[in-house]
């Protein structure tokens, strides 16, 4: 059996940090991904998801230090769902990914504001091909739902 995701995508806000009695940390934040198509009338169509991620230790001390809303990031990890009662008393099931590997995407060039800004270590710079040009991300247009309870 297997249970294991790779996602890539942006960080719908700022990750939240907390500490469990126990000293470790857990950070969460959503990221937004996204896939387009054509359909069958030739129209391009595009539909975004947004995944809760949960960080444990290590990795949500990093994330929190590291990661803004709008950074690009990969996560890897697994899929788990937890049971709750909304406000209304309805039994419903949460879905979250529960990450164990993160690799922060783009570099400074990326970023709209300067690296003290968002307290990234200082990166030496990389030697360019001629005519090399960086891509620009695309920032998330949607935010997530206040309303969900994770």
């Amino acid at each position: 059996m297997l249970n294991k995701v790779i996602l890539i995508g942006y960080l719908g806000r700022d990750p939240e940090t907390r500490y469990m009695p126990n000293g470790d940390a857990v950070c969460n934040f959503s990221i937004a991904t996204s896939e387009s198509w054509k359909d069958q009338s030739g129209q391009r169509q595009e539909r975004s998801e947004w995944h809760a991620i949960t960080l444990y230790r290590k990795l949500a001390e990093i994330a929190g230090q590291y990661l803004k809303k709008g950074s690009l990031v990969c996560i890897e990890g697994k899929i788990q769902s937890r049971k709750y009662t909304d406000k209304q008393g309805v039994e419903r099931t949460a879905y979250e990914i529960i990450g164990n590997e993160m690799k922060m995407l783009g570099g400074r060039d990326s970023q709209a504001q300067s690296p003290q800004q968002h307290n990234t270590p200082p990166v030496p710079p990389q030697p360019r091909a001629q005519g090399a040009q960086t891509a620009q991300p695309v920032q998330p247009t949607a935010d997530i739902d206040d309303d969900i309870p994770f």
